[in-house]
């Protein structure tokens, strides 16, 4: 997809952010609010966000009154003041990025762990785990604080929970959820209310005298700021780049693979090769106005959805006010499959009870209704369109369905040029998501759609524009110019190293001792998705490139991946790696081609270095802690 999910361990962007302002205390705020649960979450794309709100809004149900918090916008170091509070409890819901980082608003709490031995005792913990089996480090952060919390005398109420997103996530929270409650209830001797109705965390307000320049149209943080842009650009305040270059990369074939170049003149963004860029997409015009057709509602109406409780620190779930269509546009999730605990609300609302029972059933942990909905949601790739079309009798309120959905998030793409070349332009270069589900309908992916539209003139003579910002990132080129570099990137895992070749060829220019420059890409056909052809070709006639290895998986009766050819170069790449101090690199799909390449190199190890299966495996472990086996992989 070219999308990336790989963190930097070094925070330049965690720093250059203003640090939000310290509420106070989060032990004075319990007190104060008389609650007695308290839900963090480490957070990077607002799936453990969503799951730590779903916690602390259950808690009610189970005789505890929760309240949901960043552990960013408070001084973690009161933790052992939880004991203070009678049947206290802290729950943790940690997503692990990349390489087994904490997301950037756990960072300092990650940082406060390793390094602090404060006592713990009498404070009682349980830990959700956000991770994916196809990274090196499978819920590292899940598995860090729930061992940490326990060293630190903390004690444990219910074992680890850990999600796999290469699997069903939703249905592993589920799941652990549904032990979790009965042994809260057990510890701390308090019974469930069984009350099942749906407990409303936001208002609807409707302002009567509304100023329209007090209404937001998009913006993700400060009111007005597209129209008047102000550095520092970060995740609060996007940079509307306008779009200099679209150009479709492939000359056939059944999809389309796309360049785009965005001007950011001006904005004083500086980047590296190898950093990425975060894009904020806007969903699509008929999904919104088809799902205002079917609730009957007019999109226009400005609205406010302000939080019940008055302490909590989220006043409202997107920023308000704002009309119906803005926030079904440019703040919710429309295109993806809901989640388990918005069917489970959104129920009360079917007036088929068989819809009902449906609905109910396929929120329940039961084998049965995790296999329907599996099957039916998952499986059919059905968005919250899909399921009102595809139940007549599920009319919801529009604002309680706005309050359900999760937020749309940024997408991260690696960044296809050199800063140090190209100062002033930021590539990208994806491949547009779009197939036919199950139910015949078409799925499209947001932002790559979004992106495939942008025109660089539009038809009323305005340039397109894209919110985005630069996030940094430890995908780097070695510090001495003359080491060798190995880059195996198939598909649109080609983008960094259009980076990477930019500034070697610029360092040569420079009269820099360039060592070799090696590349390993992949598609399927050569006529057809040889991406960058003519600019890889210029390179290797350059001496940039020393070495152009391409692998077409489908150009000749057995299929050919980048694998094949690293084992045809194994001598010369152990040599590389062994003796000249190599870097190598792998950008792209992290589920097969780069778990493939991994397993190459053990066998390079072993055949050519003469090692044995457990020495290769520890050997290229060492590589990655040394910074010279780095990987920016998705799945």
């Amino acid at each position: 997809m070219g999308c990336v999910f790989s963190l930097p361990k070094e925070r330049q962007a965690a720093a250059a952010r203003v640090t939000p302002q310290r509420e106070t205390s989060f032990i004075e705020k319990m007190k104060k609010t008389n609650r007695n649960m308290v839900v963090f979450y480490g957070s990077q794309t607002g799936t453990a966000e969503e799951f730590c709100s779903r916690l602390a809004k259950d808690a009610q149900r189970y005789g505890m009154r929760g309240m949901s918090a960043d552990p960013e916008e408070y001084d973690m170091s009161e933790l052992p003041r939880l004991a203070e509070i009678d049947n206290s409890l802290a729950v943790f819901c940690m997503a692990t990025y990349g390489e087994g980082d904490p997301t950037d608003n756990a960072q300092d709490f990650y940082d406060w762990m390793q390094e602090n031995d404060e006592d713990l005792k009498g404070v009682n913990f349980a830990v959700f785990g956000l991770g994916n089996k196809t990274y090196e480090h499978f819920n590292a952060m899940g598995k860090y604080t729930d061992k940490r919390l326990e060293e630190l005398g903390g004690k444990r109420i219910y074992d680890l929970g850990m999600g796999d997103d290469d699997g069903n996530l939703e249905e592993d929270f589920v799941s652990w959820k549904e032990q979790f409650w009965p042994a809260v209830c057990e510890h701390f001797g308090v019974e469930a209310t069984g009350d099942d109705t749906s407990i409303r965390q936001y208002e609807l307000v409707v302002p009567t005298d509304i100023n329209m320049n007090k209404v937001y149209t998009g913006e993700m943080g400060r009111l007005k700021s597209f129209e008047t842009q102000k550095p520092p650009f970060d995740a609060k305040n996007p940079y509307l780049a306008t779009v200099a270059v679209n150009r479709q990369l492939n000359q056939a074939g059944d999809r389309h693979l796309m360049h785009l170049e965005l001007d950011i003149s001006g904005s004083k963004i500086r980047y590296d090769s190898g950093d990425h860029v975060a894009v904020y997409p806007v969903n699509d015009v008929s999904i919104v106005n088809r799902i205002g057709q079917i609730l009957d509602a007019d999109l226009d109406t400005v609205i406010s959805l302000n939080n019940l409780d008055e302490e909590s620190n989220k006043k409202h779930p997107f920023p308000c006010p704002t009309t119906y269509r803005t926030a079904l546009t440019h703040y919710l999730d429309i295109t993806n499959p809901p989640r388990t605990n918005v069917l489970f609300e959104l129920a009360q609302y079917a007036t088929d009870p068989k819809d009902q029972e449906t609905l109910r059933k396929m929120a329940s942990a039961s084998p049965e209704g995790k296999g329907l909905y599996q099957s039916w949601v998952l499986d059919a790739q059905r968005n919250i369109l899909a399921v009102l079309e595809d139940m007549p009798s599920l009319h919801p309120t529009i604002d309680h369905l706005c309050e359900l959905l999760p937020r749309l998030q940024a997408r991260y793409y690696s960044i296809a040029s050199s800063g140090k070349v190209y100062p002033t332009m930021v590539s990208i270069c994806a491949v547009v998501v779009e197939f036919q589900t199950s139910t015949g309908r078409s799925f499209k992916g947001v932002a790559t759609n979004w992106l495939k539209n942008k025109v660089v003139v539009m038809d009323n003579g305005h340039k397109a524009t894209v919110p985005m910002y630069v996030r940094k990132s430890q995908f780097r080129l070695p510090f001495k110019a003359s080491n060798p570099v190995v880059m195996i990137g198939p598909g649109t895992g080609i983008a960094p190293f259009m980076g990477f070749l930019q500034e070697r060829g610029w360092m040569k220019e420079q009269g820099k001792d360039v060592g070799e420059t090696i590349l390993y890409f992949g598609c399927r056909r050569r006529n057809e998705d040889f991406l960058y052809q003519q600019e890889l070709e210029e390179f290797e006639k350059a001496g940039v490139l020393t070495q152009l290895n391409v692998a077409f998986s489908r150009d000749q009766e057995g299929k050919v991946y980048v694998q094949h050819l690293l084992k045809k170069n194994k001598e010369h790449l152990w040599k590389l790696i062994h003796t000249d101090n190599a870097h190598i690199y792998i950008c792209g799909d992290a589920r097969n081609m780069a778990r493939d390449v991994q397993n190459t190199f053990y066998d390079i190890a072993e055949e050519v270095g003469g090692l044995t299966h457990t020495q290769a495996v520890a050997y290229i472990k060492k590589l990655m802690t040394k910074g010279r086996y780095s990987q920016d992989v998705w799945s």
